[in-house]
């Protein structure tokens, strides 16, 4: 699939919008999952919560359908030990806005250095930048 740029673009600065919506929170998270993401968003989750980051409050920049996340507070101790299948996006209040595949090698839709994560070790992302349909 490809999308026009100024298509793309309305559609990143909308998700942009959505993950930095909120009041109860300081701060939109990113919680990080083992095992494949759910079907559907809203489902109860099964999978094992390795760790959660923390994203700025206005979450990132967008230019022509590409999104960049702005600095990621890494998450210093990992809840749990396993590899990173999946993440998603919870915005302000808490509320599910996105979820991403995770890979080590280019097919997820976040691509970590590594998916093994121990236990007690920080979990960090360097920069993200995630590419809104097919640019």
């Amino acid at each position: 699939m490809k999308i026009r740029t100024v298509v793309r673009s309305t559609m990143a600065q909308e998700l942009i919008a959505a993950m930095a919506a909120g009041t109860t929170n300081p701060n939109p998270l990113m919680e990080v999952y083992e095992g494949s993401e759910p079907a559907s968003m809203g489902e109860t989750i099964s999978d094992t919560l390795l760790g959660t980051l923390t994203l700025t409050d206005t979450v990132a920049t967008e230019w022509d359908g590409i999104i960049n996340f702005l600095s990621i507070a890494q998450d210093s101790a990992a809840d749990a030990s396993g590899t990173a299948g999946w993440c998603r996006i919870l915005d302000r209040d808490g509320e599910e806005v996105v979820y991403f595949s995770i890979s080590e090698d280019g097919t997820g839709d976040i691509d970590f250095n590594t998916t093994a994560i121990v236990a007690g070790a920080p979990i960090a992302i360097s920069s993200l930048q995630v590419i809104v349909g097919g640019a």
